[in-house]
């Protein structure tokens, strides 16, 4: 019997959980951290940079959300690269791209200038959000995927936290965003620098990090690959590494790269699971979440809170989403990924429909916003709901299910496919919430709970389970 067509047990077991397995993970998975911390550290400069080069409300959105373009060219180019010349090559990358933006940000002389590095640093976010997912679930055993791949989510959160936590000692020391601090660079830049050391410390430890197998197979390379599997991912020696061997042969492109021309062939142009992807990506977005990342220190203010409760409410928001990620990540592998995000789904409805009605309540006192009696309370714990009920599931369910969701043979591509979309929604969510809190608090987060219950619907009827499958038995 020949290689590609040797029978494999779909239930064998295909690698066991170590600790050099979850340190290599958690490797991968600080690609997530430079993700969170990056696109939150923008949260505490946001008002400094708008007093500092007197923005407007559109230009402000598009310095926040500049990055978010260039994230969706990493992601996309990501899955190239990625696909060419390694998933650890990927990683080295991103690492290199965001230690030149820290700089060029906390050096920026004007907006454009500003934008610019921004729009760098976005390309190497959108290399990190790919890869981290890509490599985890391509080292991990099925059995175990969705809890190693969760890290990569719990790593953004706590970039997400660090990163407010960071913003918040700094303004508090320097005495506001826009004060002068050390070497009399204003905080808001040491805010952008202090993003160097992560970014340097990710490139140091990815360049450790082993071969995916998958890669090294498609390659080739079948005695790395096997090494790997052996060393790392733990398998035994002899048949049952030589199965899984066959096995990924017979899914990847061996004699060829994959193509772009790949993804098409079904009704729409995209295949139906390539759609999916994409519009599980666009849905996390659509749902508004990082509006409360980028913009909740503004938000919180421009209803009557002070600038230093206003971080401190950002600090517990992004406490608050570490938890919920640790629920997560309890549960991903046991109760499946389909019923976490329809369950994500309801919350996110739930408590998006509270916080419009909570804002609609917002009266002006002495020329300034505020949220009378207990609506203030009501907005707060609700935020922190949503919060929640996307850590819990949105947040990191999507980004497993793309890792894992497409078959071999067009999966890099997929996935940068669906990150690039993602970031475009993000995008057009961020860079439209200025106008939006204009026009009133309560039209937009009405609106992104209207996007949340389509998210119930289409997960309902479109998503399958993944759980328990091995990335060999994906199918179209």
């Amino acid at each position: 019997m020949s290689e590609a067509k040797r029978v494999i047990t779909p239930n064998r077991n295909d690698g066991r959980v170590t600790t050099r397995l979850v340190a290599m993970a958690a490797v991968a998975a600080l690609g997530g951290f430079l993700f969170g911390y990056d696109s939150a550290i923008i949260n505490g400069t946001v008002d400094a940079v708008r007093e500092q080069f007197g923005l407007g409300s559109g230009l402000l959105g598009f310095t926040v959300s500049c990055a978010l373009l260039g994230a969706a060219l990493g992601a996309w180019y990501a899955g190239v690269c990625s696909q060419r010349f390694g998933r650890i090559r990927t990683m080295l990358v991103a690492s290199a791209l965001l230690s030149i933006s820290a700089l060029g940000c906390g050096f920026a002389f004007g907006v454009w200038d500003l934008i610019w590095w921004r729009f760098v640093g976005g390309i190497g976010v959108g290399f990190a959000s790919v890869i981290a997912p890509a490599y985890i679930a391509e080292i991990a055993p099925s059995k175990a995927r969705g809890r190693l791949a969760t890290l990569q989510q719990l790593s953004l959160v706590s970039g997400i936290f660090l990163a407010f936590l960071l913003s918040a000692m700094i303004a508090w020391l320097a005495g506001g965003a826009a004060q002068s601090a050390w070497l009399g660079l204003e905080a808001w830049r040491w805010m952008f620098l202090t993003l160097l050391v992560p970014a340097l410390v990710y490139g140091i430890l990815a360049s450790r990090l082993p071969e995916s197998p998958r890669y090294l197979v498609e390659k080739g390379d079948d005695e790395g690959a096997r090494k790997v599997l052996i060393d790392v991912v733990g398998m035994e020696a002899g048949e049952a590494t030589e199965n899984k061997i066959a096995e990924i042969k017979a899914t990847v492109n061996v004699e060829r790269r994959q193509r772009f021309a790949d993804l098409f062939g079904g009704k729409f142009g995209f295949k139906t699971l390539v759609w999916i992807g994409i519009l599980l990506s666009v849905f996390q977005q659509l749902v508004g979440i990082n509006v409360i990342f980028y913009y909740s220190t503004t938000m919180w203010r421009s209803v009557g809170f002070q600038e230093s409760d206003s971080f401190m409410i950002s600090v517990i928001t992004s406490v608050t989403n570490i938890v919920a990620t640790i629920v997560a990540i309890s549960l991903v592998d046991v109760v499946g990924r389909k019923l976490l995000l329809l369950v994500g789904s309801a919350m996110m409805t739930l408590s998006l429909g509270t916080m419009a009605v909570a804002f609609a309540q917002a009266v002006t006192v002495n020329g300034e916003l505020s949220l009378p009696g207990s609506w203030g309370m009501i907005a707060l714990v609700a935020a922190n709901l949503f919060v929640v009920g996307f850590g819990a599931s949105w947040g990191p369910v999507v980004w497993v299910l793309l890792g894992e969701m497409f078959p071999n043979n067009i999966r890099a591509l997929a996935l940068g496919l669906g990150a690039a979309a993602q970031w475009i929604a993000n995008f057009v969510v961020s860079t439209t919430f200025p106008t939006l809190a204009e026009a009133g608090l309560q039209l937009a987060y009405g609106i992104y709970a209207g996007f949340a219950l389509l998210s119930f619907l289409f997960v309902w009827r479109l998503v399958r389970e993944t759980n328990g499958r091995q990335l060999e038995h994906m199918t179209l």
